[in-house]
C-alpha cells in the first residue's frame, strides 16, 4: 500500500491514533482525524500531537463530502468494526485498515506476532528479552503499550520485531503476514464485541491468515480449538504442550521443558530453575522457546534468559508481605480464565479481590476452581452481584462487598491471617472504575504499601 499524497482518515485520537498520524505524516499522506467523542474539542485534539495540529479534525460527525475524498481509513483498536459509520465507509469501497496493518506496510525486517486470550504480555516480553540477547536490533511493540506504528519507520532489514496483537487489532489486518505467529490459547473474552466464541476464535486465527508454509505458527496443543486449527492452517504448525509429547515443538516431561524438531530431542530448561511460577507460566515459556527456536536463537541463550526472567508488572506480581500475609497484584487478570490461572498458581489459602467492567463473561468455571484455595471473596465494580450470584449458586457464601479498591485492601487487611495470601485478580476489565488495568494495579500496590 502506498500512502504518499493519499487522503487517510485516522479514526480515533488516543495513543494509537497519534502514532498512526505521526507515521502517516512521515509517509507524506494527507491526514484527516475523526473523533467520535463529542466531549473532545478540535483544539484539544490538535494539542495532542504536531501531526494532529496539521490535520483536518472532525468531532462527532464526519461530513459526507470528506468521506468521499478518502483513500484509506486507519481504525484505532477501540473502534468497533461494525459501527454504522464504518459500514458506510465500507459501502464506499474505502480501504479500512488498523494500526498493525499500517505499521506492517511501512516496517522492514522480521516480525513475530503473538496473540491469545491470556499470557500475551508475559510471552511477548520474554520473547523480546531472548531476541535482544541474540539480535542487535529488536523492537517489542503492540498491545503491550508501544504502538507498532511508533517504531515502524525506524526499522531496517536487520530489525526483529516482537508484537503482542489483540483480537481488536486482528480485525483490521489485510496483508499482515508475520514470519512466526503464535496463538497461546482461546477462552471466552470480549464477547460484548465479538458476540460468539466462534467469531472470537476466527478473529484470533486471522494472525496466520496470510502466512505460507515457509512461515511458522506456534499453537497450544492442549487447546482443542487450536489443535484443529493446526490441521488447516497454511503455515507450518509448531506446538507446545504441558500434557502431551508433540511431534514438533516444546513439551513438558516431568520438570524439564524439551524441544523436538521431529528427529532429535533437546532439553531447554528445568522449570525449577525459573523465577516464574504456575502452570500458565510453563506454557508461556514453552511458547516463547518455540517461537525463538524458529528464529534461530541458540537454546543456551533461550535458557539463560528464561532463568533470570521475572513476572511482568500486574501479572501475579508480588507486592509485599505484611504481618505474614503476602499481597499479589494480578490486575491484568481481565477475564475469568486469566483469574483461574492466577488462583491455580496460589500455594496458600487466599482472599480474592474481584469484579469490574462487564464483558459478558460467565464466572461459574472460575468459582469451581476455588476448591480449598479461595477462602473469601471481596467484590467491587459492575459485576460484583453477577459474580456473587455465581458463587452462591455453587455454595460459596464468604463474600464481602466494597465500593472502592482502597476499601477492598482495607477489608483484606482485617480478614487475612498470617500464612495467607491476598490476591487482586478481577476477572474483569477495569473500565467501570479505572482508565486501564495498569492504573488499577498501580493503585492496588499503592494502597497495599500504605498499610
Amino acid at each position: 500500500m502506498e500512502f504518499q499524497e493519499k487522503n487517510v482518515l485516522v479514526f480515533g485520537s488516543g495513543k494509537s491514533g497519534i502514532a498512526a498520524a505521526e507515521l502517516l505524516e512521515k509517509q507524506n499522506a494527507n491526514i484527516f482525524v475523526f473523533e467520535g467523542n463529542e466531549k473532545q474539542s478540535v483544539a484539544e485534539i490538535k494539542e495532542k500531537s504536531e501531526s494532529f495540529a496539521k490535520a483536518e479534525i472532525y468531532v462527532g460527525t464526519l461530513p459526507e463530502e470528506v468521506m468521499d475524498k478518502l483513500d484509506f481509513v486507519v481504525l484505532s483498536p477501540g473502534v468497533p468494526t461494525d459501527l454504522p459509520l464504518v459500514n458506510a465507509m465500507r459501502d464506499k469501497k474505502i480501504t479500512i485498515i488498523g494500526e498493525i496493518e499500517l505499521a506492517y506496510q511501512v516496517a522492514k525486517g522480521k516480525i513475530l506476532a503473538i496473540t491469545g486470550t491470556n499470557g500475551k504480555t508475559t510471552t511477548t516480553t520474554l520473547v523480546g528479552e531472548i531476541l535482544s540477547n541474540y539480535f542487535k536490533d529488536v523492537k517489542v511493540v503492540g498491545n503491550i503499550g508501544i504502538p507498532y506504528t511508533s517504531v515502524a519507520a525506524d526499522t531496517t532489514e536487520e530489525t526483529v520485531t516482537a508484537a503482542e496483537i489483540s483480537s481488536f487489532q486482528l480485525e483490521t489486518i489485510v496483508d499482515f503476514a508475520p514470519d512466526v505467529s503464535a496463538i497461546l490459547n482461546i477462552t471466552p473474552d470480549h464477547l460484548n464485541r465479538h458476540y460468539t466464541m466462534e467469531n472470537y476464535a476466527a478473529v484470533k486465527e486471522r494472525i496466520a491468515a496470510n502466512q505460507t508454509k515457509d512461515d511458522f505458527v506456534v499453537l497450544n496443543y492442549d487447546d482443542e480449538v487450536l489443535r484443529r486449527f493446526g490441521e488447516v492452517t497454511t503455515a507450518t504448525p509448531v506446538y507446545f504442550s504441558r500434557k502431551h509429547h508433540v511431534n514438533h515443538g516444546t513439551y513438558l516431561e516431568g520438570t524439564m521443558i524439551k524441544y523436538t524438531d521431529g528427529a532429535k530431542v533437546i532439553d531447554v530448561i528445568d522449570v525449577r530453575d525459573m523465577l516464574l511460577f504456575g502452570a500458565h507460566n510453563h506454557e508461556n515459556v514453552m511458547a516463547a522457546a518455540a517461537i525463538c527456536i524458529q528464529m534461530g536463537v541458540p537454546v543456551g541463550i533461550i535458557a539463560d534468559t528464561i532463568r533470570s526472567f521475572k513476572a511482568v508488572e500486574h501479572r501475579i506480581e508480588y507486592v509485599r508481605t505484611l504481618d505474614g500475609v503476602e499481597y499479589y497484584n494480578d490486575s491484568k487478570g481481565t477475564n475469568p480464565d486469566s483469574t483461574i490461572k492466577a488462583i491455580e498458581a496460589m500455594p496458600k489459602k487466599t482472599i480474592l479481590i474481584a469484579g469490574g467492567y462487564d464483558k459478558h463473561s460467565e464466572f461459574d468455571e472460575m468459582i469451581k476452581c476455588f476448591k480449598d484455595t479461595i477462602i473469601e471473596l471481596v467484590l467491587l465494580g459492575v459485576t460484583k452481584d453477577k459474580i456473587a450470584a455465581a458463587a452462591r449458586e455453587q455454595g460459596f457464601e464468604n463474600i464481602r462487598f466494597v465500593e472502592t479498591l482502597k476499601e477492598a485492601v482495607e477489608v483484606c487487611r482485617e480478614d487475612a491471617r498470617e500464612g495467607q495470601i491476598v490476591l487482586l485478580s478481577p476477572a474483569c476489565a477495569s473500565w467501570d472504575m479505572f482508565k486501564s488495568y495498569e492504573e488499577r494495579g498501580k493503585l492496588f500496590k499503592q494502597y497495599v504499601n500504605e498499610l
